[in-house]
């Protein structure tokens, strides 16, 4: 079954897109996004393996050129803000292969490393599980963690930034 995350992901790139209907369906469970042409409205059903409609809701309306909202900061405050988070790391650990993120060696135990943590090159910062071998990501950079980018479980892609580290 999708995540929520997953579904609001996809109804946004077909609303960005000239795609008019998207169909998926695996292991018996169906998503149908539809998009209505003239009136800017996503309409998305999710169908379980039972068939039953889990979820049938309108998405907001698209906003024309004239009603975008407007942005809450100016862009001498945005560019402010992306300075202080980019004074902030200098490095981004990434991951080196598609598959499912894990913080901590098993379930019950602490995570490798948290924000705040110092790291060497060699320190296992987490496992990227793919096809069921998990793999022990390194740091490959000396540092101070100072933020984490991925949830726990998440599924992560090839290149994705996982971890940003302020190096020493």
């Amino acid at each position: 079954m999708l995540k929520v995350q997953e579904i609001r992901e996809l109804i946004k790139l077909i609303d960005e897109s000239s795609i008019d209907e998207f169909k998926y369906e695996s292991d018996g469970t169906k998503v149908n996004l539809k998009k209505q042409v003239g009136g800017g409205q996503v309409v998305q059903s999710v169908v379980e393996r039972n068939d039953a409609v889990v979820q049938e809701k309108p998405a907001p309306k698209v906003a024309n050129e004239e009603e975008k909202p407007q942005p809450k900061t100016t862009p001498e405050e945005k560019s402010e803000e992306e300075k202080s988070v980019s004074a902030d790391y200098d490095k981004e650990i990434t991951s080196p292969m598609v598959g499912t993120f894990y913080r901590s060696p098993a379930p019950d135990k602490d995570p490798y490393v948290q924000v705040g943590d110092n790291v060497k090159a060699d320190s296992v910062v987490c496992i990227v599980e793919a096809m069921k071998l998990f793999n022990e990501i390194e740091a490959e950079v000396n540092g101070e963690i100072v933020e984490i980018l991925v949830e726990d479980g998440e599924l992560v892609e090839y290149g994705q930034p996982l971890f940003r580290v302020k190096s020493k």
